[in-house]
């Protein structure tokens, strides 16, 4: 008798080169490794992450051009596969999965990952637009069997806005620091900044949006710059560049702030990094803040919603200043750089974050089969 166990089905769409996607293969890989069978169902598979895709992994393409068009496509796989489970990777993933599931007329248990502080994102809005983003939600997320959220502020926001029990949310931290992530960072970097006996350098990292608030970023690094030779470099690709870059020139930085773009392996830029400041607006749990604190590297963090005052301990393991607050993050940069903490001392606090730790969490709720409160 074979004692394989029963596929899961991780429902997702990838576009682009975000954490989420990045997170999802890493989260896929833990399974293989844990002899776990998976069908990936793609609504979109357009993301260089999917290189790093094991070939165990079943790859099924609902050839749909928006996760609600792929709904019959979703129900019809999971008529005809049965698995043992469905991951859906965002909300809007999630809410699909519900529907698919009426209309297949299954019993297949659904999970729901979320990543994102909805609340803090949707701020700005006004409030119909804002009712009619949460009115779904409401809707259809009490038919979800359990929901895991990635820190324990976006868990106390979904169920703010749900309006569902915060029992019934777990919190599984995201599978961020991978076997091969010491290897990755070893690697030869090519920017001549990071070489050894130049100034040091500041670093951020992310899609240049306004979530990121990389302006702040910019301006606490040109009053940092008066008071010591330092540099700064912010990895990523947006539509955020050409305003960025604007902000670099009028503020004459032009010599000391590059913004060389997405980097396939960032991990030896990461490396290399004096201080990591995490500048955003808003978060879920920040994966590249988790990664630096992984190599050893001082960070400095912005007090957002949700993810970094839990990674950094309420400031235990790095300064946490207010958002958007230019003169509070150039001095936490400063004294961070004079004073940082021991690597050894970083790198315990987020244990918590290997890769197959968070894999084994997600497979104990997968396979558990009655919905309610986590273990």
């Amino acid at each position: 008798m074979s004692t394989t166990p029963p596929p899961i089905a991780v429902f997702a769409s990838f576009s682009g080169s975000g954490g989420v996607e990045r997170m999802l293969i890493n989260l896929l890989r833990g399974f293989v490794d844990l002899g776990q069978p998976v069908d990936l169902v793609l609504v979109r598979a357009d993301s260089p992450h999917l290189t790093r895709l094991p070939a165990q992994v079943n790859q099924i393409r609902l050839e749909a051009d928006h996760t609600f068009l792929a709904i019959p496509a979703l129900a019809r796989y999971l008529r005809e596969r049965r698995p043992a489970a469905l991951l859906a990777a965002k909300d809007r993933a999630g809410r699909a999965a519900v529907l698919a599931r009426a209309l297949a007329r299954t019993d297949t248990r659904i999970l729901l990952r979320l990543g994102t502080n909805l609340s803090t994102a949707m701020a700005e809005r006004t409030p119909p637009e804002r009712w009619l983003r949460y009115a779904p939600i409401r809707l259809l997320y009490p038919r979800i069997d359990r929901i895991i959220a990635v820190s324990n502020g976006v868990a106390d926001d979904t169920a703010d806005i749900a309006r569902i029990p915060r029992q019934r949310i777990g919190v599984i931290r995201n599978p961020v620091i991978t076997p091969e992530l010491e290897t990755q960072a070893a690697a030869s970097c090519p920017h001549p900044w990071l070489a050894p006996g130049q100034p040091p350098v500041i670093l951020g990292a992310g899609r240049l949006q306004r979530q990121k608030d990389f302006p702040t970023l910019i301006r606490a690094f040109a009053r940092l710059r008066e008071t010591g030779d330092c540099r700064l470099l912010i990895l990523g690709e947006g539509s955020g560049r050409a305003k960025l870059m604007a902000l670099i020139a009028e503020l004459e930085l032009s010599d000391s702030v590059d913004l060389p773009g997405f980097q396939t392996n960032p991990y030896p830029f990461l490396a290399r990094a004096g201080v990591f400041v995490l500048s955003s607006a808003w978060e879920g749990s920040p994966n590249v803040l988790t990664e630096a604190m992984a190599l050893g590297v001082p960070v400095v963090a912005t007090d957002c919603p949700s993810g970094p005052s839990e990674l950094l301990d309420g400031g235990r393991y790095g300064p946490l200043v207010p958002v958007g607050d230019v003169e509070a993050m150039a001095e936490a940069m400063r004294t961070t750089l004079e004073h940082p903490l021991p690597s050894a001392t970083l790198r315990g606090a987020v244990a918590e974050y290997e890769q197959s730790r968070s894999a084994e969490r997600y497979l104990r709720a997968l396979r558990k089969p009655t919905s309610g409160a986590f273990d």
